[in-house]
Formats: C-alpha cells, sequence, structure tokens
C-alpha cells in the first residue's frame, strides 16, 4: 500500500529531467519519430533523436534515459537497452533533480583521472551489473 502512495512522488521528483525527456520526445515527434508508454516511462524514438545520437560525441548511444523519459535511435534499440534503461529510472527515483549533475560530475572526474567517463562511471556499472 505504502508503495502505491509513494509513487506519484518518484515522477514528481524526477520530473525536471522527465521534462527535459518530453521536450526531447516531442522534438522527435516533430521530426517524423514516435512514442510508446513501457512500464511507466515514456520512450520516444526516431527522428531528431536519432539524428542527434549518431552525431553524439564520444560514444553512439542506444537509448539514453531522462528522467522517466527514454529517448532511443529506433524501436530495435529501445527494446534491447530496456532493462538497462530502467535501471537509470531507478536512479533517477531515487537520485532526483541530482541524478543529471552527480552523473556528469562523476564522468569528468573519472575522464580528468584516466577512466572511462562512460563506462567506469558508477551509476553505469550499477546497471551494466544488472543487465550486461
Amino acid at each position: 500500500m505504502l508503495r502505491y502512495l509513494l509513487r506519484p512522488c518518484a515522477y514528481i521528483w524526477a520530473s525536471p529531467s522527465s521534462l527535459l525527456g518530453i521536450c526531447s520526445g516531442v522534438l522527435g515527434l516533430l521530426t517524423g519519430g514516435g512514442w510508446q508508454l513501457r512500464r511507466g516511462v515514456l520512450e520516444f524514438h526516431g527522428g531528431f533523436i536519432h539524428w542527434a545520437f549518431i552525431r553524439f560525441p564520444g560514444v553512439k548511444p542506444a537509448a539514453m534515459t531522462l528522467g522517466h523519459t527514454i529517448l532511443g535511435r529506433n524501436i530495435e534499440a529501445l527494446n534491447r537497452t530496456r532493462n538497462h534503461e530502467h535501471v537509470h529510472v531507478r536512479q533517477y527515483e531515487r537520485w532526483g533533480p541530482f541524478f543529471l549533475p552527480a552523473y556528469l560530475l562523476c564522468s569528468c572526474v573519472l575522464w580528468l583521472r584516466g577512466g572511462d567517463p562512460y563506462l567506469d562511471n558508477p551509476f553505469e556499472v550499477e546497471a551494466f551489473e544488472q543487465f550486461p
């Protein structure tokens, strides 16, 4: 019962990042992309999202989580990465508006120390441990 009462709080806590994801998703929709709702999370794919991801500096992401939204290059990428990305959704529910700054800070520190800013990031380590 308590879980159902706290669920709306998790959406509110992560909402600043979700709003960024929704705005990006709408850009995707306006440029030919699509959307779907899976496991309580809005997923957007294609259009601007695909275009931006293939031009991303460094790694070429298949998908990316922003709060309760997941952006993917295409449907196949979303299907392939969904479980991994849902680990990030739970991280957003814990960290709320602090997730993005914490993630980026970890990546910067790792890069400055000679580590891999993506694979060595503790948020990614947790997601890869659960869903490689």
